[in-house]
């Protein structure tokens, strides 16, 4: 296998002294090197092809032994040496301290086309940042992460990529419960990638420990080689570069609340620099709008990650990004200025965004009145966000009020309930909205065009991640490759998957896996 190795990051940044898996603390250091543990027996359960090809591995290669070994960890790369980044970070609003890839290996770094990406494994084992952990991961997270991270690319989504999913023939003993109930499963590995791993938390780490010297050398490094645009010097540079890291992040969550995804585990460690989606953890597609759901079970108290605050969170965590750029500053008001405008620009491009799930053209005060009512009417009984959303560009403009809530009466869990007053609003809202159909310069088939860009017809949601789970632990794969392909093609039709365009099943809503889950699942 061919693969035009430039390991940049350990070529660059400062390594560990020490060289051994051994959990410990570690100072003036980005990252250790470490080595996977060998999977006993690994076996290719799914590879993303098209991933593949454009990172220079080819078809024929993807069937080799040399690609089944390297990229699950049981065999190392000549010129390559594995190694897990160092970095720190606030868990549920708390300073945690070091933290850093307790369970993941970046093997190395290669350059196909002129762009760079990481190749990191998830799940091959223990490192100085594993704390209590294994460092392993069994396959039903492996398989949420494969499919998930696939599944965002698709819908257009900022996110980390998966290359192929392994079970390693290995037995993992986890608590899935945590009820004092531990029991072996499969073990898993996920191969992902990204242009780079950089978190939030690998900044904090070093401010942590006063060590400006490195602090300064990592974000030198990652303006050099990821924000390139950057050619302001000092200071100004330093203020470029957060600016330019608030703007993808906003760019990002606004992504995240087109499609209702919750991340449910928005930690400063799990907030990378690029503005992408990193580390599937316990995370969930809103089945109804219900903006104060969180998929995690660790954040039931407080809800902090839940869909509505995700806005606010990233916010709160940039801050902290900017607290910890600050000795490379040393003037807060450029950086509160920034984080000050985070909201409004956020408001504007979430306006946008809605008016496009709407398919209106213009923006006024009453498509902007129409939105914040449908926000409302959405939380009147249970409604499902996909369903709905997909189900309004068949509204046309010469339809009555009745006849396009007839439209979308799918959406709700239980039409039943949609009476008296709740569908007096309904009624209302949809006046509103037809009106303004009207106004609009497009045809009925051009918005309903447009609108299916915008608004998914399929989503990974948590009950069919848990199906296909489920079946993999029998050895049948066959669900993951079907999720794996209708996802490809999220916004299109796709006759053949109609079965995956329903409503979460009532035998779903409280079932393991597939209503919440924890930070370990």
């Amino acid at each position: 296998m061919k693969l035009n190795i430039n390991n940049k990051f350990t070529n660059e940044l400062p390594a560990d002294a020490l060289d051994s898996n051994e959990t410990r603390q570690v100072a003036g250091a980005a990252f250790s090197y470490v080595n996977p543990v060998k999977p006993k027996k690994p076996c290719l359960i799914h590879v993303s092809k098209e991933l593949a090809e454009s990172v220079g591995i080819s078809l024929e290669e993807i069937k080799s032994d040399a690609f089944l070994t390297i990229f699950s960890g049981k065999t190392i790369l000549e010129k390559t040496k594995p190694y897990a980044m160092a970095y720190a970070g606030h868990q549920f609003g708390n300073w945690a301290g070091q933290l850093g890839d307790g369970r993941a290996i970046t093997l190395f770094e290669a350059i196909h086309n002129n762009r760079s990406t990481m190749f990191q494994l998830k799940g091959a084992g223990k490192t100085p940042y594993s704390r209590s952990g294994d460092g392993l991961a069994v396959l039903r997270s492996s398989i949420r992460e494969h499919l998930c991270s696939e599944a965002m690319f698709h819908l257009g989504v900022p996110t980390t990529r998966s290359l192929a999913l392994f079970t390693s023939g290995d037995k993992v003993l986890r608590d899935i419960l945590y009820n004092g109930n531990p029991a072996y499963e499969k073990g898993a590995i996920v191969c992902r990638t990204a242009s780079s791993f950089i978190r939030f938390g690998n900044f904090e780490l070093f401010a942590s420990h006063n060590d400006i010297k490195n602090l300064q050398q990592l974000t030198d490094y990652t303006i050099k080689h990821y924000f390139s645009e950057i050619n302001s010097v000092g200071k100004e540079k330093y203020l470029e570069f957060f600016e330019t890291v608030a703007d993808k992040t906003r760019e990002m969550i606004v992504h995240w609340q087109r499609v209702g995804f919750v991340h449910g585990v928005m930690n400063t460690d799990n907030m990378s620099i690029h503005g992408i989606t990193i580390d599937y953890g316990p995370y969930g597609w809103l089945e109804d709008f219900n903006p104060n759901w969180t998929p995690n079970t660790t954040d039931n108290q407080y809800k902090r990650y839940r869909f509505g605050n995700q806005p606010q969170i990233a916010q709160w965590n940039l801050l902290q990004l900017a607290n910890a750029l600050f000795p490379l500053i040393e003037e807060a008001k450029p950086l509160e200025k920034i984080l000050n405008d985070f909201p409004i620009k956020y408001e504007v491009d979430y306006i946008e965004m809605m008016h496009s799930k709407l398919g209106f053209e213009f923006s006024s005060e009453t498509s902007k009145n129409i939105i914040n009512l449908l926000t409302q009417n959405l939380q009147l009984t249970e409604t499902d966000m996909t369903i709905f959303f997909r189900s309004l560009s068949l509204v046309s403009k010469v339809d009555s009020v009745e006849n396009a809530f007839e439209k979308i009466g799918t959406s709700f869990y239980k039409l039943e309930e949609v009476k008296d007053s709740v569908y007096d609003t309904w009624m209302y809202w949809f006046t509103l909205y037809i009106n303004q159909l009207k106004l609009e310069n497009q045809s009925d088939s051009e918005r309903k065009k447009t609108m299916n860009l915008v608004n998914p017809k399929y989503v990974l949601r948590n009950y069919m991640a848990q199906l296909a789970i489920d079946a993999a632990d029998k050895e049948d794969y066959n669900l993951v490759n079907e999720l794996y392909e209708m996802l490809l093609k999220p916004y299109n039709e796709q006759k053949q998957y109609e079965k995956w365009f329903a409503k979460r099943p009532d035998w779903a809503r409280y079932k393991v896996g597939c209503s919440a889950l924890s930070c370990s699942s």
